[in-house]
């Protein structure tokens, strides 16, 4: 297998970071797990980011102790923001897939792209930021007959499949409302994404997560959206964008049992808070209540000089194998292996695309999550008026 990662930052690499991030850990532990990686294929815009991307890859591949034939661009000249078509369109060999992992606004454009070279293709959230963009890349994945999946990595999250089981099996009785805050550090609009941040919002970039997973675990349909959302602290700082979006979804089972979402989000967390991302989900039925803390997963860890730090084992760490090596688990690494699979099992006609629908996060499951999102930018400039969820 030959992959493509288009992208080479924070997710991908841990570029910026003292990490890895979690697209190339996962690559390898792929390969360690029998897969059949034999190169990987990194792209980027900029020379320099791509050359620290690769030091990040073969440090990573020393520490765990598998090997990849990696090759980085651009190589050559300095700036390239076409690099990565010239790449695809010199890959050979029937056995390919794409791993998208750039500034949402760039989704539509490179996944289409890919889907056209032939490469079946994994997106990080949110597919696009438009149903109508959403839908043409669905049209083309089927017209070429290539899988096409978003990263939702929530779906492999060990909680939420429990919470997932106990719903189905109507434990909870009817679904009533469902309550998620999600917030993220000021250091990820600011440091992090300032170059693109004002063309996201906390809710397409970060809420967009839970969206989904009230899909996954209810098989309901969104039918309205309202959102209302506050610009003061990252004003302050030049970027026009919001701190915080509240949104309100209603949802419809196929029973005609109507519950709603409520989903608080903001990306203005101090720096001194326990973990980068903090998460909390609730369910509540007409039987009872499910409440997942997503991020106080059992785990302090207080050290002289530092801020207390509580991380997740849960999501993409590295745990140290007898031999000294790195091995890295989680949820994270679960779902990007998982897509290497089935495109190998693809291949070798193991599987089919139409068995993938309903159990993978497929492009058709995640313009559900996308109509909700664009449909909250449109309450989010009427004021917060309802709006209704169309184009599905």
């Amino acid at each position: 297998m030959k992959v493509v990662i288009i992208g080479n930052g924070m997710y991908v690499s841990g570029r910026g970071t003292d990490g890895f991030g979690t697209i190339l850990p996962a690559v390898l532990e792929y390969k360690r797990g029998g897969g059949e990686v034999l190169e990987v294929h990194m792209v980027g815009t900029n020379r320099k980011h791509s050359l620290v991307a690769a030091a990040k890859a073969n440090e990573l591949m020393k520490q765990t102790g598998i090997s990849v034939k990696l090759n980085v661009y651009p190589d050559i000249i300095e700036k390239d923001i076409k690099a990565y078509k010239d790449v695809l369109n010199t890959i050979e060999g029937r056995l390919a897939c794409a791993i998208v992992s750039v500034p949402d606004h760039l989704h539509f454009q490179i996944t289409r792209d890919c889907l056209e070279s032939g490469f079946h293709t994994l997106v990080v959230k949110p597919l696009t930021p438009t149903v109508k963009e959403a839908k043409e890349l669905i049209d083309l994945a089927e017209k070429m007959n290539l899988y096409g999946a978003v990263e939702f990595h929530k779906r492999w999250d060990r909680q939420n499949l429990m919470l997932r089981d106990i719903f189905q099996s109507h434990r909870l009785g009817d679904p009533l409302y469902t309550w998620t805050e999600y917030s993220q550090r000021k250091s990820i609009p600011t440091e992090i994404f300032r170059s693109w941040v004002e063309k996201t919002n906390i809710l397409q970039y970060l809420g967009v997560h839970y969206v989904d997973i009230i899909r996954f675990i209810t098989g309901a349909t969104p039918i309205r959206v309202m959102a209302l959302g506050q610009k003061n602290w990252l004003k302050n700082q030049g970027l026009n964008v919001h701190d915080a979006i509240q949104c309100m979804v209603e949802w419809e089972m196929e029973n005609n049992t109507k519950f709603t979402q409520i989903l608080l989000t903001n990306w203005v967390d101090p720096e001194s808070t326990s973990a980068i991302s903090d998460q909390k989900l609730k369910i509540i039925g007409t039987k009872g209540r499910f409440e997942a803390d997503q991020k106080t997963r059992g785990i302090r860890l207080i050290i002289d000089g530092k801020n207390l730090e509580e991380p997740n084992p849960d999501f993409c760490q590295p745990y140290r194998t007898a031999d000294n090596k790195s091995r890295w688990q989680g949820y994270g690494i679960k779902s990007i292996a998982t897509f290497l699979q089935d495109v190998n099992d693809i291949y070798k006609c193991k599987i089919t695309l139409g068995s993938l629908v309903g159990n993978r996060p497929t492009f058709e499951e995640a313009v559900i999550s996308t109509a909700v999102v664009e449909t909250a930018g449109k309450s989010l400039a009427a004021n917060g008026n309802w709006k209704p969820v169309e184009g599905l």
